[in-house]
């Protein structure tokens, strides 16, 4: 049962999306020769790629994994350091390039690369040589900013030290010079001694102002974290944007979906029937017939113009499906009706009327279509005399309301004039008399009657049919119309035969066989 239902879905998707292929097609042409035609005449823009490594200064005071997590936030505030305003002014200075800062931190792409300490820097540009320069000149810019950086961190210590190590250096060669100067005499020795003990001190400081100052340096080249660029930017060969071919493919596949999409919103809103497989799903009728979309010289019977073509073979099978589905209760009065109108009713009465006395069968077709009858016109009869001049006769004469056709085993009776009261009349007792009268010149009686929603006429004329043929029409015919239409028709007891699927799809004909195969 699971998978039955699965093939009626499949059956009936597929039947969908074939019937609507043509929107399908057009969807992708649309969308995707669109992209296409935007992607060509846009301006081709460049993308410059580099790469550079944050050299992070060793600190023994931290554990290897702690070494790592700082490594990365650092990859991360130098990734954001690269955007900054100085060094993008310093670039756009050098290049000489007709942007501000805005814009061109617009074109700039930059990423640190997960667990690592590099750091990815991508630039576009409409022109591919000044992409990588942008690249290239913004490490170098950065590089120098960096290292200003962190030579400020000790250039005040370095400072303060060099004010105090220059004029002490003054200072003992001043004191050199003055005990050079000193004559070594008794009288002097005091003197001497003093000035070696002061120069003494002063070496001293010297020694240790200068100790300090290559500490700071030493420190200061331990605690630099260099900017390394691993890979220079190239200019590219090809642009980065637009991808033509992509962008068409992606633009072909939404159009694609939006169209699937369309497609079933249409069908979910739509009421209509569509294919002969939702007949036995939704009402558990069996379809009798399928009649091709067919069309006329004059309009007239297509069984009488076109003896020989699919359609007319189309309704001798119908003819034999009703055989069929009478065996053990032969039909004498055959009602064909549909839910409304404008679904070929009439044409289906008359062409089988036609085909039932072509197979050397007396047939009588009669139009009980009161309201709107049609039969004289597809039969180009007169429609002075018919059925509604008999419910005034006080003895019921046929004679006078059928009119021969041109196949000698069918006569035709007309609607007549259209009468104020069609529901009475067909329900009165002469309706039945009429018919007992028609049945001794016949074999079988068929009935073309008005539309059920229309009136309460085919209710009343259901109940004189041994069998009622509903004919619907795709893209017609409503769910919602044929639902209440056999609901009525049930409620007075109607024998329904099944359905005529008129106007179908030749594709459908065949995988309906086939499944009810």
């Amino acid at each position: 049962m699971e998978q039955q239902t699965f093939s009626d879905l499949f059956r009936r998707y597929f039947a969908l999306l074939r019937q609507w292929a043509w929107l399908l097609g057009l969807a992708v042409v649309l969308t995707g020769g669109a992209a296409f035609l935007v992607s060509r005449n846009m301006s081709p823009v460049y993308q410059a790629s580099t790469i550079i490594m944050i050299d992070q200064a060793p600190d023994s005071r931290l554990s290897e994994y702690q070494a790592v997590l700082t490594s990365q936030s650092l990859s991360s505030t130098y990734a954001r350091m690269l955007t900054a305003r100085p060094v993008l002014e310093e670039v756009i200075l050098r290049l000489g390039i007709p942007e501000d800062v805005e814009e061109l931190s617009k074109n700039l792409s930059i990423q640190p690369v997960r667990d690592t300490q590099l750091i990815q820097l991508e630039v576009e540009n409409s022109d591919p040589r000044l992409a990588a320069q942008i690249a290239n000149t913004i490490v170098e810019v950065f590089t120098e900013y960096n290292t200003s950086l962190q030579e400020a961190r000790y250039a005040k210590s370095k400072q303060g030290l060099e004010a105090q190590i220059d004029p002490l250096d003054q200072q003992i060669q001043i004191m050199n010079e003055a005990l050079s100067a000193l004559e070594d005499t008794p009288e002097n020795q005091a003197e001497r001694e003093h000035l070696t003990t002061v120069l003494s001190q002063y070496r001293q400081t010297y020694a240790f102002l200068v100790q300090s100052f290559e500490d700071i340096r030493v420190r200061e080249a331990q605690a630099t974290t260099e900017i390394v660029q691993i890979e220079q930017a190239v200019p590219p060969q090809d642009p980065a944007r637009p991808r033509v071919l992509v962008n068409t493919l992606l633009a072909a596949v939404v159009g694609f979906i939006l169209a699937i999409g369309t497609i079933f919103l249409i069908e979910a809103l739509d009421d209509t029937i569509k294919n002969p497989e939702e007949i036995n799903r939704l009402y558990g009728l069996p379809v009798l017939g399928f009649i091709k979309a067919h069309q006329t010289v004059d309009g007239g019977p297509v069984t009488l113009e076109q003896p020989q073509s699919p359609v007319t073979e189309s309704f001798r099978s119908l003819r034999t499906n009703i055989q069929y589905a009478s065996v053990d209760n032969p039909i004498r009065t055959l009602l064909i009706t549909s839910a409304s109108s404008d679904v070929g009713k009439t044409t289906i009465s008359t062409n089988l009327a036609i085909v039932m006395a072509q197979g050397d069968r007396q047939v009588v077709l009669v139009d009980s279509d009161l309201r709107c009858p049609k039969v004289h016109q597809i039969l180009h009869l007169q429609n002075r005399e018919g059925l509604s001049g008999l419910f005034v006769q006080k003895d019921i004469e046929l004679d006078d309301a059928l009119q021969q056709s041109q196949i000698p085993e069918l006569h035709i009776m007309t609607s007549g004039g259209i009468p104020p009261n069609p529901s009475e009349l067909l329900s009165s007792e002469k309706m039945s008399a009429i018919l007992e009268r028609a049945h001794d010149l016949a074999d079988i009686v068929v009935i073309d009657s008005a539309p059920i929603l229309s009136a309460t006429d085919t209710s009343v004329m259901s109940r004189y049919a041994d069998g009622v043929l509903i004919v619907i029409k795709p893209g017609v015919s409503k769910r919602s119309s044929v639902k209440h239409a056999l609901e009525q028709l049930k409620h007075v007891d109607a024998k329904i035969l099944g359905v005529v699927f008129n106007g179908f799809e030749t594709s459908w004909s065949r995988s309906y066989n086939y499944y009810q195969d």
